[in-house]
């Protein structure tokens, strides 16, 4: 019992430090009777779990092909209405919202990351406080004040650095090349 209310504890207080973020849903077609259907689903289920009688588990398979047959329809039906947008779209030369419609499909999960460290190493996971975060990080590595003796640096190659040629040298390597010939590749 002593682990449960450490458990609480640890909900609580990550609740009470990084708060509470809604997701967004990508499935529209997720609705009340969505829920209905799965509410139906979870109770034939558990009925069956009880009561293991044929005529249970009879239910329980019926009742799971019809609400997943309810699921397919209705998400084909959701797809049907955005792919009759995009034709739309594409007839009427709306080019902007058409590709914008493709990319939605095109989509793929990508996780996002929305903690990020402060200057004292502490998490930070406000919106707010990760901007500011940012904005102090460019401004320390792009803004140099306290750099005073700010120099030329030293190039260091593998080859030795070699002098610009002089005019002497360039009227003799032109005096060198054959006539009407020109320089470069054929």
């Amino acid at each position: 019992m002593e682990v449960f209310f450490h458990i609480v504890y640890i909900y609580s207080s990550a609740k009470e430090c990084l708060g509470l973020h809604e997701l967004k849903l990508n499935k529209p077609w997720f609705d009340e009777e969505y829920l209905g259907f799965l509410e139906q689903r979870k109770q034939a289920k558990m009925q069956c779990i009880q009561d293991p009688s044929q005529s249970n588990v009879e239910k329980m398979n019926s009742v799971r092909r019809e609400v997943s047959r309810h699921f397919r329809n209705k998400k084909k039906a959701y797809l049907r209405d955005k792919f009759e947008d995009l034709e739309t779209n594409s007839k009427i030369q709306n080019i902007k919202d058409l590709y914008r419609g493709i990319n939605d499909f095109k989509k793929v999960y990508q996780p996002r990351c929305n903690i990020v460290k402060d200057e004292k190493d502490d998490w930070v996971a406000d919106s707010h406080s990760i901007v500011d975060r940012w904005r102090n990080y460019f401004s320390q590595l792009f803004n140099v004040h306290g750099a005073k003796d700010v120099g030329q640096t030293e190039i260091h190659t593998a080859e030795p650095l070699v002098p610009d040629p002089s005019a002497s040298e360039v009227e003799l390597a032109i005096d060198k090349l054959k006539s009407h010939k020109s320089p470069g590749i054929d």
